[in-house]
């Protein structure tokens, strides 16, 4: 039986590999053990918790390939042309939690496509490729990180307070929690300025033995840097208003266009952003994609891989995603050594498509 499932899972990946060939694509073979030190630096020390990490006594430190989009990404800042199609059958490792009856092994089938020459254009023709070969009857998700992105980027605050911001996206609680604070008044925010640095520093001298990682230098400059930024003004209600807006938008893609126009006129820096939505709704008509019925969502997207910067979407049975991609220009500029080329794909689950639809 086991067997036979995984005569399947390959049957299916390869219709899936013929389909996007037959969209353009050029076939790509993709290194299994990716260097440690670049998802390290993309990801953080968080990708240690679902990436299996292994050492070479020559290459360093090591890790199975969570994903294909990095190696793709490299290959193609190293050597590729533009414009260009890539896609990928293979498979892909990651740990679970304890108990998950998820697996840590299964088969990913791809589609990249690189393009300077129009954003929307290249985000509705890799939408409308996944669109086209998956069934129907499946839920689909979009959402825009750039909206948001954009969003805090005009926030009438410091560059510091956005900069922390812009860290947290990916982490709802701890982005809200900082939304809170800066929205603080002055005088809801004393905590800090009440001490001098002195006195910072005798308050250091009586804790005690230090037991972390931080001098005591350290300690006493992020206070400082703390006290300093509780004398910044709160950023204003409507300012954040429209963060909150933002996050809980859940509607149609085409009734999320009226809503988000309106936002341009409390926070201008919106702008691009938004005609980049219209732009790339007009493109999934032109591929006769039904954007009147088509879902959107304000916060999709800011669970998922952190390299995701514009558009994002997914198809799902309604319990388990089947498919899934989105925009990625920021990583292109990281892993091509400061060159930059717009960039879009998705991934799809040949094992999660044939359960649900066998």
């Amino acid at each position: 039986m086991q067997n036979e499932r995984r005569a399947a899972i390959r049957s299916e990946a390869k219709r899936l590999e013929k389909y996007f060939i037959d969209s353009g694509a050029l076939l790509l073979e993709a290194d299994s053990l990716l260097s440690a030190e670049t998802l390290l630096d993309l990801y953080g020390e968080d990708i240690r918790a679902r990436a299996y990490v292994t050492h070479d006594p020559v290459m360093g430190e090591r890790m199975m390939r969570p994903d294909f989009t990095v190696p793709i990404v490299e290959r193609h800042m190293s050597e590729g042309a533009e414009p260009a199609r890539y896609t990928y059958n293979g498979p892909v490792w990651r740990m679970q939690d304890a108990g998950s009856k998820r697996e840590t092994e299964f088969i990913q089938v791809g589609f990249e496509l690189f393009d300077r020459s129009n954003s929307a254009k290249s985000d509705a023709e890799v939408f409308s490729i996944f669109n086209n070969i998956l069934p129907n009857s499946l839920q689909t998700s979009t959402g825009d990180v750039g909206l948001l992105q954009s969003a805090v980027a005009g926030l009438n605050t410091t560059s510091l307070r956005k900069a922390a911001l812009m860290r947290h996206l990916w982490r709802p609680v701890r982005f809200q929690s900082l939304m809170n604070l800066f929205s603080k008044t002055k005088d809801e925010n004393i905590f800090y300025s009440q001490y001098s640095s002195n006195e910072i520093r005798k308050n250091i001298n009586k804790s005690g033995k230090f037991i972390g990682l931080r001098t005591e230098a350290e300690i006493n400059s992020r206070i400082l840097a703390l006290q300093e930024d509780s004398k910044t003004s709160p950023i204003s209600i409507e300012e954040a208003n429209v963060i909150t807006q933002i996050l809980n938008l859940k509607t149609t893609a085409t009734k999320a266009l009226l809503i988000l126009k309106k936002f341009i006129k409390i926070i201008p820096n919106m702008e691009k952003a938004v005609l980049g939505f219209e732009a790339r709704l007009g493109a999934l008509s032109n591929h006769n994609v039904n954007i009147e019925k088509l879902p959107f969502e304000g916060s999709y997207g800011l669970t998922s891989m952190e390299y995701y910067d514009g558009f994002v979407f997914s198809f799902s049975d309604g319990e388990t995603i089947i498919a899934s991609g989105g925009r990625y220009d920021a990583l292109t500029a990281v892993l091509g050594s400061g060159k930059e080329i717009p960039a879009v794909g998705g991934v799809i689950r040949p094992d999660a498509l044939i359960k649900g639809f066998q």
